[in-house]
């Protein structure tokens, strides 16, 4: 995968969901139910339920930046179609060999009150674990609103289950930030927290001792643009932080 990344900012995201005809399945099904058996071999927790991936991202009304890589606009149009978790998770290991579909989520940057930004290490049991990012997760049907799929409630939702931080501990920024990476489209939102971020790490490590079968197997504070050479991170994480943490 390319490095490459694009940032754009918008205020507003119109998610559809509509039927698509995805080749990548019909065509390599008996090599998909393999992957899945393998891989559940691997990691017995794995789920295939049912997962949206996109399968048309728009960006209306868009003007370049003289100075920076981003692009601003008002609306990131996407029309997402229903799958299920064996399908994506063959789709992104074996290289995301369609391009013509993306991974498009949300999640929340969650920032404490003195600047640095809560990331989370995925655990032992999920399909990409020991990678750091922030929470997150692929949007499903639980997230449709009367044929729109909403991802601030994906983003919260996510949030609250990953970290134990609520919707009304957090402010989101009025904006949605977008890293366009390759078959990865992260629409990101801020979600400012009143916490120091020792207390806000203390919190949410807290919470993951209490959980069972906890998402996190830890968490980590990027407080400087030092702590984004954490190798396990996520390069559009990294993209996206850069900005917006001192040297």
């Amino acid at each position: 995968m390319s490095d490459a990344f694009e940032i754009a900012t918008v205020s507003a995201l119109h998610c559809v969901l509509e039927p698509h005809d995805w080749a990548f399945d019909r065509q390599r099904g008996a090599e998909i139910d393999a992957h899945w058996a393998a891989r559940r071999a691997e990691i017995p927790a794995l789920f295939d339920g049912p997962v949206l991936l996109a399968h048309g991202v728009s960006r209306g009304n868009a003007r370049e930046s003289a100075t920076e890589n981003a692009t601003e606009n008002a609306t990131l149009g996407v029309k997402f179609f229903a799958t299920r978790f064996s399908r994506f998770l063959a789709w992104r290991d074996f290289g995301f060999p369609d391009a013509s579909v993306y991974n498009c989520f949300s999640m929340p940057a969650l920032r404490s009150a003195d600047g640095a930004f809560l990331l989370g290490e995925m655990g032992a049991d999920h399909s990409a674990a020991g990678a750091i990012y922030f929470p997150a997760g692929t949007p499903d049907p639980s997230d449709l609103r009367g044929g729109l799929v909403d991802l601030e409630a994906n983003l919260l939702r996510e949030l609250e289950e990953e970290t134990g931080v609520t919707p009304q501990e957090v402010r989101l920024s009025p904006d949605w930030t977008i890293v366009f990476a390759g078959p990865r489209v992260a629409c990101m939102r801020i979600a400012q927290s009143p916490l120091a971020a020792a207390e806000l790490e203390a919190r949410v490590t807290a919470r993951i001792a209490t959980q069972k079968k906890p998402e996190l197997a830890g968490v980590r504070m990027a407080a400087r643009r030092a702590d984004l050479a954490e190798p396990r991170m996520l390069g559009f994480i990294r993209r996206f932080l850069e900005p917006l943490l001192p040297e």
